[in-house]
């Protein structure tokens, strides 16, 4: 009898961003399968370990592996880590996310495994170094990517973008890259009725500006509060319908561009037009509130925030980053326009909300383009076939 397979995946956050995402779908597919235990960074609010732990799996806490750098923590990380990969003797070792990619795969070349017996996958959700910083930061990112996939055998990307950057900019595992988009379950995703998603909304809303909320057109984006998430360019563009009553523009969302954000909209006298409404538990389910949804991302990986919207037939416009030309065909189920650009999501906002034809066309070829080109299934099935 053959033994179980152990797989030790280890994720820097546990706040539900796009690699969490990624992980608790994943995991929940496959759990059962194998002898699995997940290392989670001390980062976020523990909505990925409450979670991964309702499905029945082990989790551990890696005290020192923390998403900003620091030296000392990320030495620390390294041999936390190698101690942890000693005692449970995994046979593979699948990382997310730069911060757990690089100390994770450090540690493994700390060990004395010969590379048939310990592999290491690496999936990431797209490269830190195309993240809006210092060119030196940038630089730095590079350079530990490019040292670390040594250590790697196999590294998982999930739009073309990354692949095809990789090749050029000589990121090169042991045995290769490998493209797999992300995919959804469309039977097993579910949104809120609309009536109750926009009642609960614009309760929401209320509570939070004190006022009663009037707009009947909700423009929405669901992200995190990161510089790499273009907020910014969202509130700008609310600019463009400042007289327009109808129109609201709300994000579901936390992070650290929170108060800059507020700071913006405050200075642009937005306060009645643009509406952070911070983390809702399954966001998703409030898309079916939204007229619209927006991606004004300047970096993507592959943005499930977007599919999601499109399997639940809201029409969408996302910027020209990642994936997006991989999901998006211009003009056919959403607009792409390009990012930090207000003037033309204004504009591309406009053009669909004026018009019942690209309306209905956005919303039906969106929710077709997930249900026939990105499945779960699919994803689970190339990424199982790597283990």
């Amino acid at each position: 009898m053959s033994k179980t397979k152990k797989i030790l995946f280890i994720i820097t956050q546990s706040e539900m961003g796009g690699a969490q995402r990624f992980l608790y779908n994943f995991l929940s597919r496959i759990h059962g399968r194998y002898d699995i235990l997940v290392a989670i960074g001390s980062d976020g609010d523990k909505e990925l370990a409450v979670k991964v732990k309702n499905l029945g799996i082990k989790t551990t806490e890696l005290i020192h592996l923390r998403r900003s750098i620091s030296p000392l923590n990320d030495i620390r990380a390294c041999f936390e880590i190698r101690d942890l990969i000693k005692s449970f003797k995994p046979d593979d070792l699948f990382l997310l996310s730069s911060k757990a990619g690089f100390v994770s795969s450090l540690a493994t070349a700390l060990l004395r495994y010969h590379p048939n017996r310990l592999r290491v996958i690496y999936r990431i959700g797209g490269w830190t170094f195309n993240d809006p910083w210092h060119p030196a930061k940038k630089q730095l990112w590079l350079n530990l990517e490019r040292l670390s996939a040594k250590w790697k055998d196999i590294i998982i990307v999930n739009n073309r973008h990354d692949l095809e950057q990789a090749q050029k900019l000589g990121i090169k595992p042991r045995k290769g890259i490998v493209l797999i988009h992300n995919g959804l379950d469309l039977n097993k995703i579910d949104f809120l009725p609309r009536d109750e998603a926009r009642i609960k909304i614009y309760e929401k809303i209320s509570r939070s500006s004190g006022k009663i909320f009037q707009a009947n057109i909700i423009i929405g984006a669901i992200s995190n509060l990161y510089p790499t998430k273009g907020i910014r360019t969202l509130v700008e563009t609310a600019e463009y319908f400042k007289n327009n009553e109808n129109v609201a523009f709300i994000v579901i969302g936390e992070g650290e561009e929170r108060k800059n954000l507020e700071s913006l909209i405050v200075s642009r006298k937005l306060q009645h037009k643009v509406f952070l409404l911070g983390r809702i538990p399954e966001a998703h389910k409030f898309l079916s509130a939204f007229d619209l949804f927006v991606l004004p991302s300047v970096k993507e990986g592959f943005p499930w925030a977007l599919i999601e919207a499109m399997a639940a037939k809201i029409p969408v416009i996302a910027t020209r980053v990642g994936a997006v030309p991989e999901i998006i065909n211009d003009g056919k189920n959403g607009f792409i326009v390009e990012p930090n650009n207000p003037p033309q999501l204004a504009a591309k906002i406009k053009e669909v909300l004026t018009s019942d034809h690209l309306y209905k066309e956005f919303s039906i070829q969106g929710h077709q383009t997930v249900l026939f080109n990105f499945s779960e299934d699919k994803m689970v099935k190339e990424i199982e076939a790597l283990l």
